[in-house]
């Protein structure tokens, strides 16, 4: 069964019109419109290499596209300054370096370069926001120690951290919960969806893990080979059609009964020996 790509419709402060990105002359997202529900948690996901993390990348201002618009405000986002964009937009790429030498609190301080100018120093405000930020992400006691001594999980939860210091309207985050172990998933999506609920912060997230994916968004969005496959309320498009079409997956799809969202299970290929 093939699904038919479909034009999303509504208003948000971020979207893709007919956006085509690319590297070189590899086309990776081609012809895509998106709109990200303002105040919502949206989940990108999709198989490797299908064009989520591309798609990320465009409309954070990182990837110029070869046709088409991002628009931040109604805005042609890439002729926007560098500066504005960030205080409204905060990014987590992923396989983000650490430079050399910098301390947890240094790195998370980093968040908040983009409120700085030539007439204003650093201030209370901004140690509030790093505190929050270490707080949040459960690192406050990591704060001294050297970035490249800590673990996998520790770093993302760290540069996670740095991303939160920003206290941007728009958060962007690449696989977030990278080298983290389920318990820390969980943390991390509950600091996330309680961001949204308290400060409104509008969310999007690439993320592998469907169920949690389902779990905790509030839009869901489906790619396949660099183009929009479904969108919407995860209970209308986690469904077991859907989930063959974009990951060659047969499945069942139920309600959770802790939640009540899409529970995946995967069908077995094969029975074990009596």
């Amino acid at each position: 069964m093939t699904i038919a790509p479909i034009r999303p419709t509504g208003t948000g402060r971020l979207e893709a019109r007919g956006v085509t990105l690319g590297y070189g002359d590899r086309v990776v997202v081609a012809d895509l419109d998106l709109v990200v529900p303002d105040g919502a948690v949206t989940a990108v996901v999709g198989a490797n290499a299908c064009g989520k993390s591309t798609l990320l990348r465009g409309l954070a201002r990182l990837l110029r596209p070869a046709g088409g618009q991002v628009l931040l405000d109604g805005k042609a986002i890439h002729e926007r300054p560098t500066r504005e964009v960030a205080r409204t937009l905060a990014l987590l790429p992923q396989g983000a370096v650490t430079p050399e030498g910098l301390s947890v609190r240094e790195l998370v301080a980093r968040g908040r370069h983009p409120h700085a100018g030539l007439l204003r120093r650093w201030c209370e405000e901004d140690d509030a926001a790093v505190a929050e930020a270490l707080e949040l992400t459960n690192t406050t006691g990591l704060a001294g120690r050297p970035v490249d001594e800590l673990s996998g999980g520790q770093r993302q939860r760290v540069w996670i951290a740095m991303a939160l210091a920003q206290r941007t309207d728009l958060l962007l985050l690449d696989e977030p919960t990278t080298y983290l172990d389920l318990a820390h998933q969980v943390e991390l999506l509950d600091v996330l969806r309680e961001l949204n609920t308290r400060r409104g912060t509008t969310i999007v997230m690439v993320l592998h893990e469907l169920n949690l994916a389902a779990r905790y968004a509030d839009h869901l969005v489906a790619m396949k080979d660099g183009r929009l496959v479904a969108a919407g309320h995860p209970n209308e498009v986690v469904t077991a059609p859907m989930m063959a079409e974009v990951f060659g997956l047969s499945c069942r799809v139920l309600p959770c009964p802790e939640s009540a969202t899409p529970l995946i299970i995967p069908t077995c290929s094969f029975r074990a020996s009596a």
